[in-house]
């Protein structure tokens, strides 16, 4: 049976794989009512796990080390119930391959270099090469499906990352170029970082010392 984390649990966690985001977006990534996620925030912050920070026209939640510290002790002792066979190991490691992949989808986006520039930007003046890319983004897209069912099969809370990444490809094959790789939507990229880094802080791994070349 599928597993529904803790709210307190969903709110930290969200902070953890948002990274720096204010109350309406970490309760829409919690599945949590604003309420919740409101009393959940300050509840964090008067235990020092969080903090409310503002730059200029922003404002949002991050984690402190203690919050960090806390979100990994809930997520061990979730996994320890919920997940007694390893499955969400075994869905890691199927993720690896697709996430090597995808970095490489995303850099040839980024870049298409000349024998002048290594690091000449795209341009999108080339449909074919470009349609490449996206074929190979579609091609993960399909894959991504299966290994997203198969989290939320364990974690309910897995659940919307491949309907969040086939939203993205669509718009990025409507001719939005930003729907790939920008970071301040909810591009194919972001949506694939925040399935790596809510992979990796479930797992209990240190993304700088992952076994495989560096993700997005």
């Amino acid at each position: 049976m599928t597993h529904h984390s803790e709210p307190r649990l969903l709110a930290l966690h969200a902070v953890r794989v948002l990274g720096f985001a204010d109350t309406p977006v970490i309760a829409e990534h919690a599945a949590l009512t604003l309420g919740d996620a409101t009393d959940l925030l300050q509840e964090a912050e008067h235990h020092g796990w969080v903090q409310h920070s503002s730059f200029a026209d922003i404002a949002g939640w991050s984690l402190t080390d203690e919050g960090k510290a806390e979100n990994e002790r809930l997520l061990a002792a979730e996994r320890d119930s919920a997940d007694p066979d390893g499955r969400i190991t075994g869905a890691y490691q199927a993720f690896l391959p697709l996430n090597a992949r995808l970095l490489r989808a995303v850099t040839d986006w980024q870049l298409a270099p000349t024998t002048a520039d290594a690091l000449a930007p795209n341009d999108h003046s080339d449909k074919d090469r470009d349609g490449g890319i996206l074929i190979e983004l579609g091609a993960l897209n399909q894959a991504l499906a299966p290994l997203v069912a198969t989290l939320s099969e364990v974690l309910a809370r897995f659940d919307g990352y491949a309907e969040r990444f086939d939203a993205a490809l669509n718009k990025a094959k409507e001719g939005h170029h930003q729907w790939i790789d920008r970071m301040d939507v909810d591009s194919c990229h972001r949506v694939w970082f925040q399935l790596h880094e809510d992979l990796i802080a479930t797992l209990g791994i240190d993304r700088g010392g992952e076994n495989i070349t560096r993700t997005a």
